[in-house]
């Protein structure tokens, strides 16, 4: 409602004085305050803040009179009255300077349009000077206890227990007396009045104040009783005087009335505020509420403030500021809603957490509209607040300070029509907040961010009319707000970020907004009065056209407008004698602009029911109904105006159409408007009404809902029932039901099908440090109090609003609601909030409950799909010892585990397992976990498998350990389970036994937790044990379905020690039994395509295919490089050690390799490689061509494979004939995706490490590498190898040949390429195997492509536990190249000779 905002300013008085000011009042229009010292009265204007005159008692005067202690204004500010010390009453009258004497004048720029000549200029933009005259004393002869103004007289009440009513003028109608002894009291008006019923012998009254719309004065006696006095008759005398008390009430201190609301707040010594109202009926005084500090939200001070000393409504008394001897300032809205308090919190201490003396105040008031509050501190205070830069002498005169607090307040305060609309304005003294978004473009826009949008309003605008909002309104989507000043108008876009703002300042001048401001489409919609023609007008501007009267709709009224509003097509006046209007608005278009036309509709005079005008809060037209049978019928009726709600004084009065009676038909076919039925009253307390004019049928439980701010008491929201599926509703049913629910937030806007309140908090920041060393005389203003900014802030009411259906049995309303926003995305916390906050009150209460909630929460939240997470969740942000009790309501954890898996929910079943950790034995949490690791393991929920591993050796361990540490170089879930290092070779888990120890020179990568193999403390322990059986069993379960990516995902993700296991299970799980069969589950695993016969092959298969053969390869493995040296499916780089001992292993298997004539052949392996691997100079015997453009132009273009359209020009350098590119072309065409190719040949190199030589064969055969078959046949002749598997080998490749041949004729020609090797083992002879295939390279003199590592026996010669593993050149053809990138011609020729498909394992 009221915020703070930025620091407090300190005004200084130009006039040195050694007295302290301690009283201020302001005049009736806020524009003056009187300042009042022991012997000095000083009069202020509020803008600018300046001080205008003084008037210094002289010392005989003060000797005689006493020192002055209060004032007070005459209503129409020609007069003050001051209260001195020895009984007596100075007046003052306040003398004008005259038409030309002011002491501050505004300065223009040249060429400003604000001349001088403007009308109102005078009183508007300058500082007038005033001189004070005193007129002669009034002697009362009794002490002065308090003085108030009465229309045209003063009241003032004396220590000896009198009531004097003195005329302004003092002279001429003399003054009457009344004692308190004379005045009838009783508890109501009811009671006989024989006489005084209360002994007031020697009382007198110590604060009142005169209510208008009570008519009447609240006070405070001096013992602490409680009273409203009422005249009964028109005019003030004893013999017409009538009391009440407030009942059991004995320490009042001050009292404030609330004229809008008819309340009195009185202050008590306890500290509390109490809130009466007057019952009408019986005329006694009610207690309505409290304002009081509450201990959970202020445990230090809220019974420690001492007594309240002051109470002051602001202007348009919706909020109302409180101080207590102890000091401080505290903000309630006018039913209890606490707003601010600098009694805690950043107000309360420092930085450094010691504690701030708060700040102590002897007088306050409220400036105009209430964007300031005028303080002034009390003399202690004062020494610390107003000193300068060092303490003076005591002698010395000091400069008097008032602080000033700025304030920035609702839009709803004063222009109560933008509540229909679903944004937050606020405005303060020369700017506007508003929430950022559009709510028609739905929630996130709305709450995307915590930023107010801050729009200020220009120096111009802000300067002519002060104060510069009293209205402010948005439009429906937010774009354009208009403001409205002391005269005149102006609108501001938001899209265009400019004012637009009146070209004529007469006309300007001429008008004021007197009933607010709304709009209607693009047309701003003004209840004003027009000076000229002394009349009440409705306007209406259209947005686009220049702010001009010219281009209004005007319509005369017949009384003044108090206030405004809009529903749809109609406007709703609600005016001074006390009649609400209706008016339809139509648009035209049948000038050059659009206008508006506007039309009376209907009258209803309200004069019965509403005291005085100035009770009513609020207006507004709604299609509430308290019956729903004619909406269902005619559901367009839904959205018509069928009711008028007035906010009178807090009460919300409800006026229906009257659609009883057989008039009803005829009327509506005259287009006549139904007349109203008498008010009914819906709720009290109210502060604020929402409500929409929009329809939507899925959530017509939220828009056709009425929304209530009632202050200390929350929210409520009249909620309409609807019978399910047009049933016919229950005869006992009633069709709406008011529900009240508690948020934590000030409520400022709804957003109806959102189901969120909108609201805004103070916050502050702390810059005590600028104060910077001992503090000398006085703490700076930024030192003593924080700076305070305002946050956006929204909170869910749903779960309340589904709680409080629950509780009244209305479970299939519940259901309703809870279906039509089922889709909101915060609607699983929504049930998380509703079971929470349930199981929180059961669970915690102390004694038994009758009738428990929970069961019923727990059975309506089964039917959402959400009700086994939202349990969960629940579960696991509560406290242990609360979950027997919400179990034994939803059920067991274990069922609702075993759901989760049946529902595929894992992640939900993990949670669910943490539950059973804590409530079940170990034996049980295991067996679940084991349940939840299969499945996961089955899924490939990797990120889960890897939790499931931890939380299984935690039960084994018997306490949850810490995670461990991710391995620097374990790849993310997202890339397609692979582990590849940069720097020339894949980083292979390899567990430590199962290579010999000088094969290679290989550190490990990294080692996950998870590996059978891990060393350390654990690793004899069985729950490692129990792990590795469940990972071993998967892995079985994958290799037996022929599932090698999945495989190869598995072993990268859970660090699987693959080549261990696979060596161990070589004989076993880990043979071929059906080549075709894995040949197809490959081809379809990885996305591989059959291959296919290019039609030139068919009559030249082999023609010139060395060349081409070497050209497409090196062309793919130069892209095919460079895209994986880029790709996704790198992770970091390794350590230096890996990188070091990679070359080292790497050098050694080059010396293992196939005889280097084969060096120009491309590398069956894609992983990572270096530039040189691809550089090298090509050459032949018949022609020599550079393949190096082509090589670099492929290294920078990322092309797919396949798509050559890039390299044409290097294709023409190349002379490649038409029937070579389309082989090479055919030859791309088979071959599968780049990632595929990649895995297919890493889990090539891992078969080999592991010496299955089956699975070697069938990937060789999809890879189509010739090398590879020549490897494994040439290795079978090999003692180590056993005789089946030659046996499985040679079948598999007959049966693979068999199909090939009738279902598969690609595979022919690389069948053929293969027939020698196929020809050995079918004859199963003992063929000389190339001498260079498998010798170190030591014995080759001549070879300068490696040189040879020690360290590196042969493959054959190698026993350990694993004696078939082949040493296989991981590196392409880069690996085998010299130093210089060159290549001997000779072996060059040597290649071509040969002709073949023949390619290097790498």
């Amino acid at each position: 409602m009221y915020f703070l905002t930025g620091w407090p300013r300190r005004l200084l008085c130009p006039l040195k004085s050694e007295e302290e000011p301690f009283h201020i009042q302001p005049n009736s229009q806020r524009f003056y305050f009187a300042v009042l010292s022991e012997t000095q009265l000083s009069i202020w204007f509020s803008r600018p803040s300046v001080l205008i005159v003084s008037y210094v008692e002289s010392v005989k005067a003060a000797a005689q009179f006493g020192f002055y202690q209060q004032a007070e204004w005459k209503p129409d500010d020609s007069m003050i009255a001051v209260a001195a010390a020895n009984g007596y009453i100075l007046m003052f009258d306040v003398v004008g300077g005259g038409e030309d004497k002011y002491l501050y004048e505004p300065v223009y720029p040249k060429g400003s349009p604000r001349v001088k000549v403007t009308p109102g200029y005078k009183e508007e933009q300058c500082a007038p000077a005033l001189s004070l005259e005193m007129k002669r004393p009034i002697d009362l002869e009794a002490p002065i206890t308090s003085i108030k103004s009465l229309q045209e007289d003063l009241l003032v009440s004396t220590a000896d227990g009198y009531l004097h009513i003195l005329h302004w003028d003092g002279v001429s109608n003399g003054r009457k007396a009344i004692s308190l002894c004379t005045v009838p009291f009783s508890l109501d008006l009811q009671s006989a009045r024989g006489g005084p019923s209360l002994d007031l012998e020697g009382l007198y009254v110590r604060d009142m104040e005169y209510c208008v719309t009570l008519d009447g004065f609240a006070v405070v006696l001096d013992d602490g009783r409680l009273g409203f006095i009422s005249p009964v008759a028109s005019r003030f005398t004893a013999e017409q005087l009538q009391g009440v008390w407030a009942a059991d009430v004995t320490d009042g201190t001050c009292v404030a009335v609330n004229n809008k609301y008819r309340l009195m707040a009185f202050g008590c010594a306890s500290g509390s505020v109490l809130v009466y109202m007057i019952d009408t009926t019986t005329g006694s005084m009610q207690l309505s509420h409290k304002l009081e500090l509450t201990p959970k939200h202020f445990p230090d001070v809220w019974n420690k403030t001492g007594a309240v000393t002051l109470i002051r409504w602001s202007p348009d008394y919706s909020v109302a500021m409180v101080t207590w001897e102890c000091g401080g300032l505290s903000l309630w809205s006018v039913f209890g809603a606490h707003l601010i308090c600098t009694l805690g919190e950043d107000f309360a201490y420092r930085s450094d957490g010691t504690k701030k003396d708060p700040i102590k105040i002897s007088s306050m008031c409220w400036g105009a509209e209430g964007y300031h509050l005028w303080v002034i501190t009390s003399k202690e205070e004062a020494e610390l607040v107003e000193n300068m830069e060092e303490a003076p002498p005591p002698t010395q005169t000091k400069q008097a300070g008032i602080l000033q607090f700025h304030f920035i307040k609702s839009a709803l305060t004063v222009n109560p029509c933008t509540s229909n609309q679903e944004q937050v304005l606020l405005h303060g003294e020369d700017r506007l907040y508003l929430t950022c978004g559009d709510p028609t473009q739905g929630l996130s826009t709305l709450l995307g961010h915590k930023h107010w949008h801050v729009v200020q309003v220009q120096a111009h605008k802000r300067l002519h009319s002060f104060p510069i909002q009293k209205f402010a309104a948005i439009d429906t989507a937010g774009q354009c707000i208009a403001v409205a000043g002391r005269r005149g108008f102006a609108h501001y876009s938001m899209s265009s970020r400019k004012w637009k703002l009146f070209g004529n300042i007469t006309q300007e001048q001429n008008m004021t907004v007197t009933g607010g401001l709304a709009w209607w489409k693009d047309f701003v919609v003004v209840a004003c009065y027009n000076f000229i023609d002394q009349q009440e007008e409705l306007r209406l501007y259209l947005r686009s056209s220049n702010l001009d009267n010219a281009f209004a709709s005007v319509a005369k009224l017949h009384s003044d407008t108090l206030l405004l509003n809009v529903f749809r097509d109609l406007i709703v006046l609600f005016r001074a004698d006390c009649s609400i209007c209706l008016y339809s608005i139509e648009r035209r278009h049948d000038g050059p602009n659009p206008s508006a036309c506007v039309e009376l509709l209907q009258e209803v005079s309200m004069s019965r029911y509403i005291p005085h005008p100035a009770l009513v809060v609020s207006v507004t037209l709604t299609s509430v109904r308290t019956e729903t049978g004619i909406a269902l019928k005619a559901p367009q009726q839904a959205c018509m105006a069928e009711s008028i709600m007035l906010n009178l004084a807090g009460q919300l009065i409800m006026l229906q159409r009257d659609r009883s009676g057989p008039q009803v038909r005829e009327k509506e076919d005259q287009k006549k408007l139904l007349p109203f039925c008498p008010p009914v009253v819906l709720a009290q307390c109210v502060e604020n009404v929402w409500t929409t004019c929009r329809s939507n049928k899925k959530k017509r439980h939220l828009l056709e809902a009425l929304w209530l701010s009632c202050g200390e008491a929350g929210m409520k929201v009249w909620l309409p029932l609807f019978p399910r599926d047009h049933r016919k509703p229950h005869s006992f049913l009633s069709r709406r039901i008011m529900l009240p629910f508690h948020i934590n937030i000030y409520p400022l806007a709804v957003l109806f099908e959102d189901a969120l309140v909108l609201g805004a908090s103070n916050e502050t920041v702390l810059y005590d440090v600028l104060s910077g060393g001992p503090r000398e005389g006085r703490e700076p203003l930024e030192v003593m109090f924080p700076y305070c900014t305002v946050e956006r802030t929204s909170q869910i009411y749903l779960h309340h609003i589904l709680r409080q259906l629950l509780v009244r049995n209305l479970g299939e309303q519940a259901l309703l609601l809870a279906q039509s926003c089922a889709g909101l995305p915060y609607f699983p916390h929504v049930m998380e909030l509703m079971v929470h906050v349930v199981l929180e009150e059961e669970a915690t209460s102390r004694e038994p409950i009758p009738d428990p909630l929970l069961p019923t929460v727990a059975k309506f939240i089964t039917e959402f799909p959400l009700f086994l997470q939202t349990i969960v969740h629940c579960a696991r942000k509560t406290e242990y010892a609360l979950w027997n009790y919400l179990f034994a309501a939803v059920g067991n954890p274990k069922d609702l585990f075993e759901e989760c898996l049946m529902a595929q929910d894992l992640d939900t079943a993990a949670s669910y397992l943490i539950i059973l950790q804590n409530m079940e034995v170990p034996a049980v949490s295991r067996q679940h976990a084991t349940l939840l690791f299969n499945t996961a393991l089955e899924q490939g929920k990797w990120d889960l498998c890897r939790h499931m591993i931890r939380f299984l050796k935690a039960i084994g361990s018997g306490e949850m350990e810490t995670p461990p540490p991710t391995p620097t170089t374990q790849e993310p879930s997202s890339t397609g389970g692979f582990e590849f290092f940069r720097n020339r070779s894949i980083s292979l888990s390899q567990s430590a036994d199962s290579i010999p120890a000088g094969k290679f020179n290989l550190q490990k990568t990294f080692s996950m937790p998870s590996g059978p193999s891990t060393k350390g403390k654990d690793s004899d322990c069985a729950e490692n044990m129990y792990i590795d059986m469940m990972l071993w069993r998967h892995a079985r379960h994958l290799l037996e379905q022929v599932r090698l990516k999945d495989l190869g995902c598995f072993s990268a993700q859970l660090g699987f020690e693959l080549i261990g296991w696979l060596c161990r299970e070589r004989t076993r799980v880990a043979r071929v039994d059906d080549f075709v069969m894995a040949l197809k589950c490959l081809h379809k695993d990885f996305l591989w395509p059959f291959p296919v016969i290019p039609a030139c092959s068919i009559s030249s298969p082999f023609k010139n295919g060395h060349r081409k053969t070497v050209l497409s390869q090196r062309l793919l493995k130069s892209q095919s490089a460079d895209s994986l040296l880029n790709s996704d499916m790198d992770t970091a780089p390794p350590q230096a050690s890996a990188r070091n001992s990679n070359h080292t292993w790497l050098d050694g298997l080059g010396a293992l390799g196939p005889e280097p004539k084969e060096m120009n052949t491309t590398s069956s392996h894609g992983g990572p490689q270096t530039q040189e691997a691809f550089l090298s100079p090509l050459t032949n015997k018949t022609e020599e061509c550079s393949i190096g453009s082509a090589t670099d132009l492929t290294e920078t273009s990322s092309m797919v494979d396949g798509d050559w359209t890039m390299v044409d020009e290097n294709f023409s350098t190349l002379s490649l004939t038409q029937s070579e590119l389309e082989h090479i072309s055919m030859e791309l065409a088979n071959k599968g995706p780049h990632k595929s190719q990649v895995q297919l040949r890493y889990l090539l190199h891992v078969f080999m490490e592991a010496g299955c030589l089956e699975w070697c064969v069938v990937i060789g055969l999809i890879l189509r590498e010739v090398t590879v078959i020549k490897q494994v046949v040439n290795f079978l002749d090999s003692p180590e190898v056993p005789p089946e598997t030659v046996k499985s080998i040679r079948s598999g490749l007959l049966g693979v040949d068999a199909w090939a041949s009738t279902d598969c004729l690609g595979y022919k020609p690389f069948l053929n390429l293969i027939r020698p090797q196929l020809q050995k083992l079918i004859e199963t002879a003992v063929e000389q195997v190339q001498p260079e295939a498998f010798q170190p390279g030591a014995s080759n003199p001549n070879s300068k492509l490696t040189e040879p590592q020690p360290g590196c026996p042969r493959a054959e010669d190698s026993r350990g536990p694993a004696p078939l593993g082949l040493a296989l050149p991981l590196e392409p053809s880069g690996g085998l190249v010299t130093e210089d990138g060159g290549a001997p011609e000779e072996q060059e020729e040597q290649a071509a000779d040969e002709g073949a498909y023949d390619c290097t394992l790498s």
